[in-house]
């Protein structure tokens, strides 16, 4: 629900005040967690952080995908990812440790500094360009750029015109899929972000706590996911990095085909310890197993479906393209988390060798499906997505 309010209204708005209007999500969200009393209370609580959430997902990639230099879009555009799990490892180690209050209190004074900190910010320059307000664009971009108005002068100009050309008429969510160069797109990314779920990430994390204790670490639960969550943080810093060297096909073709192999080898150790019965033999494996897939991940199928997000649509349907792929996201995370039950209850096993089948067909997707984008400006991406559809 959330992705088609914050499409259309990053475009009515703009992308700064929706992701600021997010955080009032956030902050609701955490203030009745502290005074809730019975369960719907929470229920009602993630809901509304829900909204937040879908908020971000959505606008973010928009934003950072517009404010962005050709050089260093796929190192900003993968940052999220790094934010993500970095927030996920803030509540990993704080939370064992204070109390249900105290750990509300400091999760509301996050969305508090986001605000104050990014009101700051100007707003995207192709926002400004598809609103006909020059002036607000060229000192966005100045600001941005860290320039005079000359130095500025070439990107304003290819922003202007690549914004003006895909104003030219009216986006509607039809034109995604009339036009054979966004239909590309469009099918692209929604793979992407469908593979991203597919990979099954959350039931991954689901099981990480079992995992450790089946292999006889010794480590404590709560132990065992703040080490996870380092791993993930550490995986996910290494994507800005080489994000703009390497190229999007190369990191996701890694990703997937190491996936593929983290996966076939955590399923491959619960079927000898529910079926055979003995994993004197494997119970290496596991920990080792679970370490590398989450590092590709994090530096692969977690952040770069965003990247590509960001960069792959003209102005006039962007916000109705983040709409569609961000709903999906959520929608196949909503899927696989409701049905891993049943299929755990078969066998766990199941679960992971079907998730390592998706990241084979991923990996030929992206090979054979997925344009690189390394290096390319918005404008000349839209060329290469209509010439290839011609």
């Amino acid at each position: 629900m959330a992705p088609f309010v914050a499409g259309p209204l990053a475009d009515r708005i703009g992308r700064k005040w929706v992701l600021l209007s997010s955080s009032l999500f956030f902050v609701l969200a955490f203030g009745i967690n502290m005074g809730a009393s019975e369960v719907w209370i929470l229920y009602l609580s993630r809901l509304i952080q829900g909204f937040g959430v879908g908020f971000v997902m959505t606008v973010q990639p928009m934003y950072v995908g517009e404010i962005s230099t050709d050089n260093v879009r796929g190192a900003t555009g993968s940052l999220m990812q790094l934010f993500i799990v970095a927030g996920i490892l803030y509540v990993y180690a704080i939370g064992p440790f204070v109390s249900y209050m105290a750990l509300q209190w400091c999760c509301i004074v996050v969305p508090i500094i986001f605000d104050v900190v990014f009101y700051f910010m100007p707003e995207s320059p192709h926002y400004f360009a598809g609103k006909g307000r020059k002036t607000d664009a060229l000192r966005s971009l100045q600001f941005l750029r860290g320039q005079s108005a000359e130095g500025v002068h070439d990107e304003m100009a290819e922003i202007q015109s690549s914004v003006e050309e895909a104003m030219a008429s009216k986006g509607t969510i039809m034109d995604l899929f009339k036009n054979p160069g966004n239909r590309k797109a469009l099918f692209i990314c929604a793979g992407l972000i469908s593979f991203q779920q597919l990979s099954g990430i959350n039931v991954v994390l689901f099981n990480s706590q079992s995992i450790f204790a089946s292999a006889n670490t010794g480590l404590d639960p709560a132990i065992a996911t703040i080490i996870i969550g380092c791993v993930q943080v550490a995986s996910s810093g290494l994507t800005p990095i080489v994000a703009d060297r390497l190229g999007r096909k190369v990191m996701l073709l890694t990703s997937a085909s190491v996936m593929t192999v983290g996966l076939t080898a955590l399923g491959a150790f619960f079927y000898m310890q529910l079926v055979v019965g003995d994993i004197s033999s494997v119970v290496w494996m596991p920990v080792p197993a679970l370490v590398i897939y989450n590092i590709v991940y994090c530096t692969g199928f977690g952040p770069l479906p965003w990247a590509v997000l960001g960069e792959m649509f003209p102005a006039n349907i962007k916000s109705s393209a983040s709409s569609i792929v961000a709903s999906t996201c959520w929608t196949l995370g909503f899927l696989v988390t409701y049905f891993y039950p049943a299929l755990d209850a078969l066998g766990s096993y199941y679960a992971f060798w079907l998730f390592a089948g998706f990241m084979v067909v991923a990996f030929f997707f992206v090979l054979f499906v997925v344009m690189e984008t390394k290096g390319l400006s918005l404008q000349e991406i839209q060329d290469r997505l209509n010439s290839k559809s011609n």
